[in-house]
Order: C-alpha cells, then sequence, then structure tokens
C-alpha cells in the first residue's frame, strides 16, 4: 500500500502520509504496552484479593507511580552517563568509518546527529537512520548515500553484536532458557515459519534479479531516474565497504565493544535504581538486556510495549514479580527512551546550528 501512495507527490499528501505513518506505530506501541498493563494489573488485582487487600487498593498504576517516586535517581545519573558514553564511541566510530571516504566530520556533529535520529525513532521507527545522515550532511556536506552507507555498516555490526550476546546469554543461562522455553513457547508453527521465510527469500531474489537486469539494461541506462539509482548505489556501496578500508581497526573493534558494554551497564544500573531489582546478579542484567534490546528492535517507538513485555518476561523468569517487572520496565523505558532521548534530542536540535555557524566542513 505504502508503495502505491508514495507515487503521490503532493507536499500535503506527503505530510498526511507521514502523520499517518506516526499514528500507527506510535498506535501499535501503545496498544501492545496497554494489553501488557490491563493483563499485569489483572494479575495484580487477583494477588491483592488473595492477600485480603480490598480492590480499590491495589490499582497497579499507582504503583507504578509511587515506584517512579521512590527509584534512586543517582542511578538513573549513571544510566544516563553510560547511554552517553555508548554514543561518543558509536560517533567515533563513525568517524572512522568516514575517513577512508575522504570526511573529517567534528566528533560533536556525529554524536548530536545520532541523539537526533534516537530522537526521530521515537516518532516513526527507522527513521533514524535517515535523519541523522541527512542531519551530518547538512551540516558536514557529506554526500547522504555515502552516510548512509556507513550507517548501514555500522548497523550490520550491531547486528552481529546483539547475535553474539545473545548467543552468549543462552550459553550462560541455557537451563533457564530451556524451562522458559518448554514452558511458555509453542513450536508446531515451525514449518510454517519457515515455509514463509523461504518464500519471502525467493522473492526478494527475484526482486533483485529484475532490478539488476532494468539498471544493466540498454533500453533505460541513460533514462535520469536509472542515472540517480546507480550513482546512489555506487556512493551506497563505498560507505558500506569503508569498513575493509580502516585505517585503526584496533580502535573500531574497541568502540563497538564499549557501545555495548555500556547498553549492558544501563540495564545492570537500572537494577540498583529500584528495589525490587537491586540484588540481582550480573548475568540477570545480560539476559534481560538480551531480552529488552529484541524489543527495542521491534518497531514500535522506542520500543514502546514490546520492551515492556519482553523485559517484564525476562525479570519473571528470576522470581521477579509480574508488576514489580512492569514497574521496572516502565522506569528503564521512560528514563532512557523519554528522558534522555527526548531532552537530549531537543537540546542537540538547539545546539547544532549554533555550533555550526562558522564552521567550514573539513575533506581530506
Amino acid at each position: 500500500m505504502w508503495v502505491l501512495l508514495s507515487r503521490i507527490h503532493n507536499p500535503l499528501w506527503i505530510r498526511v502520509k507521514n502523520l499517518l505513518k506516526f499514528f500507527i506505530f506510535l498506535g501499535t506501541g501503545v496498544g501492545i504496552l496497554y494489553l501488557v498493563y490491563l493483563n499485569q494489573s489483572e494479575a495484580y488485582l487477583e494477588e491483592c484479593l488473595q492477600k485480603n487487600i480490598p480492590a480499590e487498593d491495589c490499582s497497579l498504576l499507582e504503583k507504578v507511580l509511587a515506584d517512579f517516586a521512590s527509584a534512586n535517581y543517582w542511578w538513573i545519573l549513571m544510566v544516563w552517563l553510560a547511554f552517553n558514553l555508548s554514543n561518543w564511541s558509536r560517533a567515533m566510530r563513525w568517524k572512522l568509518l568516514l575517513k577512508p571516504l575522504g570526511y573529517t566530520p567534528r566528533i560533536l556533529n556525529l554524536f548530536m546527529s545520532i541523539i537526533i535520529g534516537y530522537f526521530a525513532n521515537l516518532g516513526l521507527p527507522r527513521m533514524g537512520e535517515v535523519l541523522r545522515a541527512a542531519t551530518i550532511q547538512q551540516y558536514e556536506k557529506i554526500p547522504l548515500e555515502n552516510a548512509m552507507g556507513t550507517i548501514v555498516t555500522d548497523r550490520i555490526m550491531d547486528v552481529i553484536c546483539i547475535l553474539l550476546i545473545t548467543g552468549l546469554a543462552v550459553l550462560l543461562e541455557f537451563d533457564t532458557f530451556l524451562n522458559f522455553t518448554n514452558d511458555y513457547v509453542d513450536l508446531s508453527g515451525k514449518l510454517n515459519a519457515s515455509f514463509l521465510l523461504l518464500a519471502l527469500g525467493i522473492i526478494g531474489i527475484i526482486g533483485f534479479i529484475i532490478l539488476r537486469q532494468f539498471l544493466v539494461s540498454e533500453k533505460w541506462k541513460n533514462h535520469p531516474l536509472v542515472i540517480k539509482v546507480k550513482s546512489f548505489v555506487v556512493g551506497f556501496k563505498s560507505g558500506i565497504l569503508s569498513v575493509s578500508k580502516l585505517e585503526n581497526p584496533g580502535w573500531f573493534l574497541f568502540h563497538t565493544f564499549n557501545i555495548w558494554l555500556m547498553y549492558f551497564t544501563m540495564t545492570y544500573f537500572c537494577f540498583f535504581a529500584f528495589a525490587p531489582t537491586a540484588q540481582l546478579a550480573p548475568v540477570v542484567g545480560l539476559v534481560v538486556f538480551v531480552f529488552g534490546s529484541w524489543g527495542i528492535v521491534i518497531p514500535s517507538p522506542g520500543g514502546m510495549g514490546t520492551y515492556h513485555f519482553l523485559a517484564q518476561t525476562a525479570l519473571m523468569m528470576y522470581g521477579v514479580s509480574g508488576e514489580d517487572g512492569f514497574s521496572w520496565a516502565n522506569i528503564s523505558f521512560f528514563s532512557i527512551q523519554i528522558g534522555a532521548n527526548v531532552f537530549l534530542g531537543l537540546l542537540s536540535l538547539l545546539i547544532l546550528p549554533f555550533y555550526n555557524r562558522q564552521y567550514s566542513k573539513s575533506i581530506i
């Protein structure tokens, strides 16, 4: 449907379409969050009744608000520090990827572009990568296709890292995962899922072959659209291949490691901000971090709803009650996604124009 709608170039319609996308993704996130809340609210009420506590004294919303009020905000500040350190390493890693292409952008421009990208993802999932590239293009005059290519490399590294960390978590907590899988996961649909993935793969290959034939066709090779697509592909490819031309691969690996170490640290520090999770071991932090990371990967604003569900589920595997897990997930989510991303995103939007008033891009 979106392919057909994208052919309409009226500026008003484009704004309406983007607004519609925003509400669809926001509605999805809020809907999932609300379902998680309803499910946990019912369980909380049932637990209260078993303890002979009146129903009017068992509001999950009031509990979550009270848990927020009682949180240790010094640890939340430590979470924000780890958040900024991870993004500083991401900016340094991005700078390493851009240097082989002949660009030496200022690190603060890269850092604020990344923060703005996170901020945009709260509205439209995956829009942040495009806005991140557009921001660095505006202030550093780096071609959009080159910037996007390096961002794709950046994201490929993230995919590799999250798969490795997931594997590490499964290896360390295999018995816990196995028991959880046996209790809650139904694998009866495995064949259908495999067939669907195979069908999508075949469709993707056919589509790629058709596109390639179109681009190399003598009939269409001089068409402005084909020329533009080819130019973008060349720049995009250069950005991706920049990882093979790194001058300092050791620093690239260091910053990659630090990004994900700080991500884990954010989860573990947040444990200490909330009394029911303050005594949990680092390995539990690793598992909750892995579950929460996959919740953020699922397209919803910042992982709203999906993060709550998966983080709460991981905590329940280690004996944390559902209502306490829900409170912790909200403290973690709103401290990072809303507190850090919104505050720093807006601050970056305000600072960038002033920071670059008299700046000329630097190209080697």
